[in-house]
């Protein structure tokens, strides 16, 4: 049985990621990529379908014994956990070295006190679960083989096979190190080197630590904040520059429900945040690697700019059903690919275009082909702006003329005439100037609703949406305008839980609501900063700090958010962590660092 999401740590190294609970299990781990097949799936079902425990020897009826404390070595991503027991305390360290070769995940056990027994239990299922790989010995090395793939097993203790298990039984003394180390290759090339993890966690320590020294944000909030970044920096695909949204796929975001989705895969929206965020943090390589991902997945067809791409720029992420696997905590079904991908979102073209304009502004090298995929951008806009669609959230009803869509595609043409005014690219001007002031007059005019003064979901909606509080954010309007105090007063009365955390919109239990789905959902994490960083920019400092840090205290215990938090169960749900709830922690706390509304 897999854990509470909030009970997982995350370890990785820019290409893939896995996922350690606290009683030492890694329980998700695709191989060698985010997007490819896991070769530990327990997170989706049970230890039948692939789990690494390395931890103290328990009876066999007995519950695995979890972490006395666990934390990251300093501003790292290498994992450190401690467990104390009748015989002494021992200490686990668990990394992946960024990837110069093979893919690894290294293991050591280290010895603090006394003598303590040990067990390693690995179980490699590949394809999610499904297939059982052929275990052998191979010039004193275990190997495990399926298909294409390939994982091998390596440590200096005798290891041996049971119940389709590789096992490893031994004590650790005071100072002793013991190493275990699984390694991917394609199965029909050779073997991969013989690891050298002490070197490799060295190498892996000074990797991080030189990579947060670019951090140029000092402020109250900095553990926060250097946590997200390195989080941030784990979801980003080294190879191409492409984000993913989470490593993980179809974790619930109503247990036991239907709404599980696939999100190791590259969403314009939540890269173009990501790369915000970075650039406003001192990360410019990874800004400039985002962004030369994104002329090539885009390439020279705008028109049908896809709303997500894989990490590569793939286009086709077809979805499918993995019937075997019973869900987190029974959350069917478990789905991998994202229908998604082919939906209209005319948000997106906002997004990538307030992101170039970021990286633009903030002294990136100018690159030719990006202003011209701005302008080829808005030139589709044009076109199709007044267009229902299906909006930030994705939904699976009927499109609908939402408001936050025609929002973004203001700031759209609103940055791209900013672009052609500082004389770096051509275009119609007072054409994009009327346009721009069209869009707007539109939206005030079908999105508002005077009596209650508030903007709504979409047009005609009498619902609200809490992509609404974007709209100061983004410079639509003024943050004193009584049409945006209103809206944010509004979703604060109808979309508040009674933790004062702010849900997406109202969903409708076991009937279908306007997302085309049943069920409930969590309040979403990157809604309730949204709702901090509107308090702060209308005077309402304390209001927003006090929100900020209540936000901050749903951390689970490494400083790691998933989507949403359930305000009934009191616990973090959705896919995990993901990039959309550590960007706007960020950003908030910049804000208000900014603004001094912070306490001691």
């Amino acid at each position: 049985m897999a854990g509470r999401i909030e009970d997982y740590a995350l370890i990785g190294d820019m290409q893939t990621a896995a996922l350690v609970c606290r009683d030492g299990t890694v329980d998700w781990l695709c191989l060698p990529r985010f997007d490819s097949h896991a070769i530990f799936a327990g997170l989706l079902g049970t230890e039948e379908h692939g789990f690494w425990r390395l931890g103290p020897a328990h009876a066999a009826d007995a519950e695995p014994p979890t972490a006395a404390r666990r934390s990251y070595r300093g501003d790292s991503l290498i994992l450190e956990s401690e467990w104390d027991t009748p015989r002494g305390t021992v200490r686990v360290t668990d990394f992946m070295p960024p990837r110069d070769g093979a893919p690894q995940l290294i293991r050591i056990v280290e010895g603090v006190s006394g003598r303590v027994p040990m067990r390693s239990a690995l179980r490699m299922r590949f394809s999610y679960g499904r297939v059982v790989p052929w275990v052998h010995r191979h010039e004193g090395r275990t190997v495990a083989v399926a298909g294409p793939d390939s994982v091998w097993f390596d440590t200096e203790v005798e290891t041996y096979g049971k119940s389709l298990t590789t096992y490893s039984d031994f004590t650790v003394a005071p100072g002793e190190r013991i190493a275990f180390t699984i390694s991917w290759e394609p199965s029909h090339k050779q073997p991969p080197p013989l690891p050298e993890p002490e070197q490799s966690l060295e190498a892996t320590e000074d990797f991080w630590r030189e990579w947060v020294e670019h951090c140029t944000y000092h402020g109250p909030y900095r553990e926060a904040v250097v946590r997200s970044l390195i989080t941030l920096k784990a979801l980003t695909y080294a190879p191409t520059g492409g984000i993913v949204a989470a490593p993980t796929t179809s974790l619930p975001e109503h247990i036991g429900g239907v709404r599980n989705w696939d999100y190791r895969y590259t969403w314009l929206r939540d890269a173009a945040i990501t790369l915000s965020s970075l650039l406003r943090t001192g990360y410019r390589e990874e800004a400039r690697a985002w962004r030369e991902w994104l002329l090539r997945a885009v390439a020279g067809d705008p028109e049908n700019l896809q709303i997500m791409y894989g990490i590569a720029g793939e286009r086709e992420l077809g979805e499918a059903e993995l019937d075997w696997l019973p869900g987190f905590e029974g959350s069917a079904p478990v789905r991998v690919g994202n229908g998604a991908a082919h939906q209209l979102q005319l948000d997106v073209y906002g997004e990538v275009t307030e992101a170039l304009h970021l990286a633009h502004m903030t002294g990136l090298a100018r690159n030719d082909y990006a202003s011209l995929l701005q302008l080829k951008l808005i030139r589709y806009l044009e076109q199709h702006w007044d267009e229902p669609d299906e909006g930030i959230w994705e939904v699976r009803g009927p499109r609908r003329h939402f408001v936050h869509s025609k929002v973004m595609a203001w700031v759209a043409v609103d940055r791209t005439i900013k672009l052609i005014e500082s004389g770096d690219a051509d275009g119609p001007l007072e054409k994009w100037r009327e346009l721009r002031d069209d869009i707007h007059r539109d939206v005030c005019e079908k999105g508002y609703d005077k009596e209650r003064n508030t903007f709504t979901q979409s047009y005609g909606s009498k619902e609200l949406d809490a992509s609404l509080l974007l709209i100061p954010q983004m410079g639509f309007l003024p943050p004193d305008d009584k049409r945006v105090i209103g809206t944010i007063e509004a979703i604060q009365r109808e979309l508040s839980t009674a933790d004062g955390f702010i849900l997406r919109y109202p969903t409708s239990g076991e009937d279908e609501g306007v997302d085309g789905l049943p069920g409930d959902e969590g309040a979403f994490l990157a809604c309730s900063f949204w709702m901090a960083d509107d308090l702060a920019m209308i005077g309402r400092v304390d209001e927003a700090r006090k929100l900020f840090e209540k936000l901050l205290s749903l951390r689970n215990d490494l400083g790691l958010l998933a989507e949403e938090w359930d305000p009934h169960l009191q616990r973090q749900v959705g896919n995990f962590p993901q990039a959309f709830s550590h960007v706007p922690l960020i950003d908030t706390a910049l804000r208000l660092t900014a603004s001094g509304a912070y306490g001691g």
